[in-house]
């Protein structure tokens, strides 16, 4: 068997046991099972299996035609390669697709060596197949460290907002972190919902029947649509999920009555509840925080969980006391002249995002120690 192959299918074999829900073979295949992930769409599975000691490690991979569901946004790129008269497209992307969320990247644990023998991999295949280049998007900080010292490949940093739990008794508790009008203004918020005659309810696992679902996915689909466009994911990615990882799955539904009128659908691990859609038909004041943001808060706190990701971008959760954090991202280019502009780039942008990040922490809610 040769060390490094490319597959157009998820192994089967690999990532049963993955804590982090995104990396489960059973997450990888619904996205292609579904057509989610396939060659018409942009998103062609060409999966990197590396053979090591008798034992496979794979790396999520993919051919991409556009940029579009990546998170790191490289279209400036795509843009000078045009303008050179150059194709940017194909190019060969690890990631876990329309998932901006750091997590492990491998099917294992991984050391120097095998990141080495990773990078020459993803690297030889870009060279022999024509493709610009290869990206590593949103690895764990575990599995940045060893890219950033044992490949050349440049490092790309962004800002995402965390709320990290320091074993708080209840919601109340957290509150009492905030600074006295910062604390007023959320608890202003949160009463607005049952005001409006609004209910929140969660879902769990089990708890979560192919009715509630597809009512979910009607929202979520519906908020697309308000905007012109259509959701990435489709119908059979989701019940396909709530047959094959069930246990990972926490839903947040607003009621009237008993009307659902709007849901958030989260994942969660050992340690972590990440927010990763929303969907709603109308409009109430502060329900998109309520349902997106307070209740992941208090389901932390009510499980002993350390940390919520509640996806990409957004400003406003600062003031709700989601703490910026640092995400990374690595980038090859087969020609050594855009190689080299786009190290350039990346070390001028980590300065402008630190800065960034410093003043977004400067805005956090938190009482100042001299109060």
């Amino acid at each position: 068997m040769p060390d490094v192959q490319w597959h157009t299918h998820w192994p089967e074999h690999l990532g049963r046991n993955s804590d982090n829900p995104f990396c489960r073979n059973s997450f990888l295949r619904a996205l292609e099972d579904s057509g989610v992930c396939q060659a018409d769409g942009g998103w062609a599975p060409h999966h990197l299996v590396l053979r090591d000691d008798d034992h496979d490690i794979a790396l999520p991979t993919y051919r991409k035609t556009h940029s579009w569901g990546e998170y790191v946004f490289d279209w400036a790129w795509a843009h000078a390669y045009e303008q050179h008269g150059l194709p940017y497209y194909p190019k060969l992307v690890c990631a876990l697709p329309y998932t901006p969320s750091m997590g492990p990247r491998a099917s294992a644990p991984l050391n120097a060596p095998l990141v080495t023998r990773l990078a020459q991999a993803l690297q030889t295949e870009a060279l022999e197949q024509d493709y610009s280049g290869c990206h590593l998007l949103f690895p764990d900080d575990a599995t940045a460290d060893l890219w950033a010292e044992h490949t050349d490949w440049a490092e790309r940093r962004d800002v995402q907002f965390h709320w990290r739990n320091q074993n708080y008794r209840d919601f109340d508790d957290f509150l009492d972190r905030f600074a006295s009008r910062k604390r007023k203004n959320l608890r202003k918020e949160r009463r607005s919902i049952e005001e409006q005659g609004l209910e929140l309810r969660c879902f769990e696992g089990a708890q979560i029947d192919t009715a509630a679902l597809r009512q979910f996915y009607i929202f979520y689909h519906a908020t697309y649509l308000k905007r012109g466009r259509q959701g990435y994911l489709n119908l059979e990615f989701f019940e396909q999920l709530l047959a094959t990882q069930a246990d990972s799955l926490v839903l947040f539904m607003a009621f009237r009555g008993e009307e659902g009128v709007a849901a958030a659908l989260c994942f969660r691990d050992s340690t972590t509840l990440y927010g990763r859609y929303w969907g709603c038909l109308d409009e109430y004041n502060n329900l998109h925080f309520e349902c997106c943001y307070y209740q992941g808060i208090d389901y932390c706190i009510r499980h002993g969980l350390q940390r919520f990701d509640p996806g990409t971008q957004g400003e406003h959760k600062v003031a709700r006391g989601f703490e910026p954090r640092i995400t990374r991202s690595f980038h090859w280019l087969a020609r050594p002249d855009f190689r080299e502009a786009v190290e350039r780039f990346c070390e001028e942008e980590a300065e402008m995002v630190e800065r960034y990040r410093e003043q977004m922490t400067q805005a956090l809610p938190f009482k100042h120690t001299d109060e």
